[in-house]
């Protein structure tokens, strides 16, 4: 199976990677910039469980895409989709599968108005990883998961041979009976995790001392219930991640969104938190979740002011 990586940051380098480095047909779609770095360092990716280092990665830029790939792994951010898909395009033949690693749902919707719905699996990931300032790949714990899933047949021949094309790469894979209610679930813990971690400039734990488990169980009820309205009410591995995650005085969860907006960064927050109020079917009944929304919205128009 052909494989064409779109990008390569701390997600799309670290699994592109994995897969390079396990023999898959794995080229990377980048920008010229990004190109032209990597020929020159090589991809390197530095993690606790194993280095790795290609010194000539398989690289594409948008203008030589001339021939469909088998499977486009997506893992863009999603303010970066509408741009991605313009780039991949080319890339997108008869039988070309896409699986996107993004958050939220909007981009699902995205992709099955761009390509069509046959052609869009669904996905997540669970990882710590980002770009060093030499462009390396850092791979900060062990935790590396994908799950994905065929939305219509959890056991189709396509689901089957993505499977068998991603496995045994060196990092957990799982093929999601259910894939669609998952995503729900990552999106609403995204949500919560976000919405109060950058409301209150803080961790969980920093948060709680101060005595915010109100608020916290609150923001989750909110997200909770716009999730369960939308046919996916929170599973029990949720749960136990709302009282592992969110709810602990030990929990130093901190949303990479805060470290965004810590760096002066763009962020996700109208992908995450303000497109999951817009599914709210009624928005009033969820005010924390409206606040955490409007506050990044209050960021991001900041940045805009102070760039311009």
């Amino acid at each position: 199976m052909r494989i064409l990586v779109v990008g390569v940051g701390g997600i799309g380098g670290y699994f592109g990677g994995r897969l390079a480095q396990a023999g898959r047909d794995v080229t990377f779609l980048v920008r010229p910039a990004r190109a032209e770095r990597l020929a020159k360092t090589g991809l390197c990716i530095e993690s606790p469980l194993g280095d790795y280092h290609n010194p000539a990665p398989a690289l594409v830029t948008a203008d030589r895409l001339d021939r469909p790939f088998d499977l486009i792994f997506l893992s863009c951010k999603a303010y970066d989709l509408a741009s991605a898909m313009d780039s991949f395009a080319p890339a997108v033949g008869p039988k070309t599968l896409i699986l996107p690693l993004l958050n939220g749902m909007d981009h699902i919707d995205a992709l099955d108005a761009r390509f069509g719905r046959e052609k869009v699996l669904g996905g997540l990931c669970q990882i710590s990883a980002g770009l060093d300032a030499e462009g390396r790949i850092q791979h900060y714990n062990e935790l590396q998961n994908v799950a994905f899933g065929d939305r219509d047949d959890a056991d189709s021949a396509r689901a089957q041979a993505v499977a068998a094309a991603l496995s045994g790469a060196g990092f957990t894979l799982r093929k999601s009976p259910d894939i669609m209610h998952e995503m729900w679930d990552k999106w609403v813990f995204i949500a919560v995790c976000a919405g109060i971690t950058c409301l209150m400039r803080a961790a969980v734990c920093d948060v709680l001392a101060a005595g915010g488990a109100g608020i916290v169980s609150a923001l989750f009820d909110e997200c909770a219930a716009i999730a369960t309205a939308n046919g996916f009410p929170p599973g029990a591995a949720l749960a136990k991640q709302r009282e592992t995650f969110l709810l602990s005085p030990k929990s130093t969860m901190m949303a990479s969104m805060l470290r965004d907006v810590e760096r002066g960064q763009a962020t996700e927050g109208e992908h995450i938190l303000a497109a999951l109020l817009e599914r709210a079917e009624a928005p009033e009944e969820a005010p924390v979740l409206a606040l955490a929304a409007i506050h990044l919205r209050a960021y991001a128009a900041r940045r805009a002011r102070e760039q311009s």
